[in-house]
C-alpha cells in the first residue's frame, strides 16, 4: 500500500504547485507507516520521476504514451482509475487546480471512493485521513473523512509545505501502458496557448491588492472626462503608478476587490474573493480594501495581511495583523521608497 500523489504537468514540464501534492502525500504516508508513490502522465514523465527522487519519493508510475501527451479528462481519469483499482492506495492526492478537482472527483466516481477537497489541512486519526477545509465564505472551518479504502484528497495550492529534499534510496520507476479509452472522446485538444502578461495569483507568494479606496488618486485627469469616467481613470492610474511600483519592489501580484472589478479599474483576472481567486500567499497587502465578507473568503487564509485604509472601522482590520490607518496615496508611495531601500 501507498500514497499516489498526482503531478500536474503541461507541456513536460511540472505546474508551479505541482511538487505541493508530494509534500500532502508524504504526511499522510509517513502518518500511516507507507511510502509516497508519483503519478505522472505525460511527455518528459520519465526525466520528471527522476526529480521527484529528489524530494524523496520511494517509487513514481510514469506513462508517456502519446494519448495522454495532453490533458484530456477521460484518458487521465480512465487510467488513474485503472491504477486505484488495480493497486488499492490509502490516498490519492492532487493540489486543487481545476484539472486536480475535476481528475480526482471523476476517478473518485468511477472507484466508488470518497472525495475530501479543498483542504487546508489534514491530519490522521486511527488510519482514517481526516481534512479540514473552509466552510461559510472561511468564516468556519469544517472536518471531512473518507470513509473509503481510498480517499481522493485535493489540497488548496500554497496551503501545504512543499517536499522536503532527500534522495530516497532504490528509487523504483514503472512506466504503464493507457487504460482502454472509447473509440469517441469527448473531448479533443486541438492546440495550447500561453497566456502573457495574466495574473498568477494563485501561485504568487505576495499579493498587492486594491479596492473602490483607489478612486481617490488626488492626481489630475485627462481633459475631456467628467462624472465617473473621472473616477474610473483615477483608480485605473491608481492601479498603475501607486500600487504596480510596490509589487514590483516585492516581486508581487496585483489583486483587486470585487468592487474595484466591477467598477472598470482592472481586469476580472485580478479579483479575489468568493467570485475570484482564492489565495493564500505569505503576505497580502490590502489598499483601500473595506474587507466585504466577500473578498475575506478568498484572501482569509493568507499567512500575514496588512490592511492600508481611511476608515478605522473598516472589517479588513479584524483580520489584518498589521493595519495602517490613513491614505492610501501618502502611505503606499512612502512604503514603495523605503522598502527600496531596504532590499538593495
Amino acid at each position: 500500500m501507498s500514497v499516489f500523489a498526482w503531478i500536474e504537468t503541461v507541456d513536460g514540464a511540472v505546474v508551479s504547485s505541482g511538487w505541493e501534492a508530494v509534500g500532502a502525500a508524504q504526511s499522510i504516508a509517513a502518518a500511516l507507516g507507507v511510502d509516497t508513490a508519483a503519478i505522472i502522465f505525460g511527455a518528459n514523465s520519465a526525466a520528471l520521476a527522476a526529480a521527484a527522487e529528489g524530494f524523496g519519493v520511494a517509487s513514481a508510475i510514469i506513462c508517456d504514451a502519446e494519448a495522454l501527451s495532453q490533458y484530456r479528462l477521460e484518458t487521465y481519469a480512465a487510467l488513474l482509475s485503472k491504477l486505484v483499482d488495480e493497486r488499492k492506495p490509502a490516498a490519492v492526492v492532487a493540489v486543487a487546480t481545476s484539472r486536480g478537482r475535476e481528475l480526482l472527483a471523476s476517478a473518485a466516481a468511477d472507484t466508488d471512493s470518497g472525495l475530501i477537497s479543498e483542504l487546508v489541512d489534514l491530519r490522521v486519526d486511527g488510519g482514517a485521513i481526516i481534512g479540514t477545509r473552509p466552510a461559510y465564505a472561511g468564516k468556519v472551518l469544517m472536518e471531512m473523512k473518507s470513509n473509503t479504502p481510498t480517499a481522493f484528497v485535493t489540497v488548496r495550492g500554497r496551503a501545504f509545505p512543499g517536499p522536503a529534499s532527500g534522495a530516497a534510496a532504490n528509487m523504483t520507476v514503472e512506466s504503464v501502458a493507457p487504460a482502454a479509452i472509447p473509440a469517441q472522446l469527448h473531448t479533443d485538444v486541438e492546440d495550447l496557448a500561453a497566456e502573457i502578461s495574466r495574473a498568477n495569483l494563485a501561485d504568487a507568494a505576495i499579493i498587492v491588492s486594491g479596492g473602490r479606496g483607489l478612486a481617490s488618486n488626488p492626481a489630475d485627469a485627462p481633459a475631456g472626462l467628467s462624472g465617473e469616467a473621472v473616477s474610473i481613470w483615477k483608480a485605473k492610474d491608481g492601479f498603475a503608478n501607486t500600487l504596480k511600483p510596490l509589487a514590483d519592489v516585492l516581486g508581487a501580484a496585483i489583486g483587486a476587490s470585487r468592487a474595484a472589478v466591477d467598477a472598470g479599474y482592472i481586469p476580472y483576472e485580478h479579483q479575489v474573493g468568493q467570485t475570484g481567486k482564492v489565495v493564500t500567499p505569505d503576505l497580502y497587502i490590502a489598499c483601500g480594501i473595506s474587507g466585504a465578507i466577500q473578498h475575506q473568503a478568498g484572501m482569509r487564509g493568507s499567512k500575514i495581511i496588512v490592511a492600508i485604509n481611511k476608515d478605522a472601522d473598516a472589517p479588513i482590520f479584524k483580520l489584518a495583523r498589521y493595519g495602517i490607518v490613513g491614505d492610501l496615496y501618502d502611505i503606499v508611495p512612502a512604503l514603495t521608497l523605503a522598502l527600496k531601500k531596504r532590499l538593495r
